[in-house]
């Protein structure tokens, strides 16, 4: 594939990380303004390329950063209803203030096939024994130009701090449901296996009908589908499962049909892009009713990414160093049996990149951060081209985030992938690339950029249109 030269054009500054990039159309405006979710939990709506404040929650957000400064929890979802501008509606997923917990776990998890119990964990005490809560809220543009939270859908206890999705709020342009993403839940090798077990709400990709006004004061906080109210299971359905940590949804209008895109983060090999058009939603009322009667869930066109037997179009590996050898490594398949019963439901990845390159056009990629397709013109060579990007390549000093593209591809084969050459000078600062957006008609593509991994470095980033 060839190689592709772009620029970084500096839209806005000296803001916090930038999780979410969006456009959307204020209510009474005329154009487009870029919405910029940062994870600290700040929104701000840029015009003219200046970033102006549309809403504060950080004093909702939980406390960030308090090991190190790394964290992935925070503002990590924003989403415009279709009719925004006449109803001014939109959504918000992040990591609520005081929710803080001990975690699921006391300590690290590996797991060792030599040792079967360490395969066969339980989240046991999940009351008490969790990271955080997330929660999915609904919230109103008032005429006054303010904002105002109005019900919840959905709270969410989660059992560490990590795999909780990026840009995981989008809105279905098939369906016009509102599509959450969510990560296996956390740790590394998802310790209880919720991304295949179709109650666990942790590692799937979930619909949400919103058009189903339900108000409940107090939802509770809950981990399985059968833990919700009635009415909201009544909203709710599963369109995959096998997510480790997923980097949100897009849409791509392809020959009248629309192909989803979706990524997969891996955990010690390979990142992984995938892509499907057909899938076959199952209501959650219809999941719980099969595990209520105690009878097989027909899950025949249900789409499935893999984890945690696969990573990518690998079997879940464990990689150890070999002591009679440094510089090789022991590689052990995690979970064989899981690998087997899984290898024919499984979809096969659009295109994978590798931890570990050496190949001279490629990369050695990190963990990837966002997907978007580009259907504008201004940029021929990546028309119709799904571009991503990795939040650092390793051993680039100072840190450098990456920019790839792959193409379009209908049938069922790994595709190549090239990387983007963007014609920006960082200097010494580093360069984490940590989010990708696109308007509406996704002609324009922008990228979310931090000078820190951590979060409570304030105030270093730049949120670029690709041109």
């Amino acid at each position: 594939m060839k190689k592709v030269n772009v620029s970084l054009r500096p839209i806005v500054s000296n803001i916090n990380l930038p999780t979410v990039i969006k456009t959307a159309v204020l209510p009474g405006d005329t154009m487009e303004s870029i919405f910029v979710a940062t994870q600290v939990g700040e929104i701000f709506y840029i015009r003219n390329r200046i970033a102006r404040l549309f809403l504060d929650i950080r004093h909702r957000i939980i406390e960030l950063g308090a090991n190190g400064g790394y964290d992935e929890r925070g503002l990590l979802g924003l989403a415009f209803h279709p009719n925004f501008y006449y109803n001014g509606l939109f959504y918000l997923h992040y990591s609520k203030a005081g929710t803080q917990g001990q975690g699921a776990l006391s300590g690290s998890f590996h797991p060792n096939p030599c040792e079967p119990e360490t395969l066969s964990l339980r989240w046991v005490n999940r009351n008490t024994q969790y990271d955080h809560i997330d929660t999915v809220e609904e919230w109103i543009l008032q005429p006054s130009g303010q904002s105002q939270r109005r019900r919840t859908l959905l709270n969410l206890r989660r059992p560490f701090l990590n795999h909780n999705g990026v840009n995981n709020l989008n809105f279905s342009p098939e369906t016009g449901r509102l599509v959450l993403t969510t990560g296996d839940g956390g740790s590394g090798y998802d310790p209880f296996n919720l991304s295949q077990n179709m109650m666990e709400i942790a590692g799937k990709i979930i619909e949400i009908d919103v058009n189903t006004d339900i108000l409940i004061n107090n939802l509770p906080a809950v981990t399985r589908f059968n833990e919700l109210p009635e009415a909201v299971q009544r909203t709710l359905t599963v369109i995959a499962k096998g997510t480790r940590n997923i980097p949100g949804i897009a849409f791509q209008r392809y020959n009248n049909q629309y192909i989803k895109y979706v990524g997969n983060v891996g955990q010690d090999l390979v990142e992984s892009v995938f892509s499907f058009t057909y899938y076959k939603p199952i209501p959650v009322t219809e999941i719980i009713s099969a595990s209520t009667q105690n009878r097989s869930l027909n899950e025949d066109g249900l789409i499935n990414l893999g984890w945690r037997g696969w990573e990518g179009d690998l079997p879940t590996p464990i990689i150890n160093p070999c002591l009679s050898n440094p510089s090789l490594v022991e590689e052990t398949i995690a979970y064989y049996n899981e690998a087997i019963s899984v290898a024919t439901k499984r979809i096969l990845p659009l295109t994978c990149y590798y931890h570990m390159d050496s190949r001279p056009d490629k990369f050695s990629g990190t963990a990837l951060t966002g997907i978007q397709p580009y259907m504008g013109n201004e940029i021929p060579d990546l028309t119709g081209c799904i571009l991503f990007i990795d939040f650092v390549r390793r051993g680039s000093t100072p840190a450098r985030g990456v920019l790839a593209y792959t193409k379009v591809r209908t049938e069922c084969k790994l595709n190549d992938y090239s990387i983007i050459e963007p014609n920006y000078n960082f200097g010494t600062q580093s360069a984490y690339y940590v989010s990708l957006g696109a308007n509406l008609t996704q002609s324009r593509l922008y990228l979310g950029v931090y000078g820190s991994s951590n979060v409570t470095d304030f105030n270093q980033g730049t949120v670029f249109e690709i041109v």
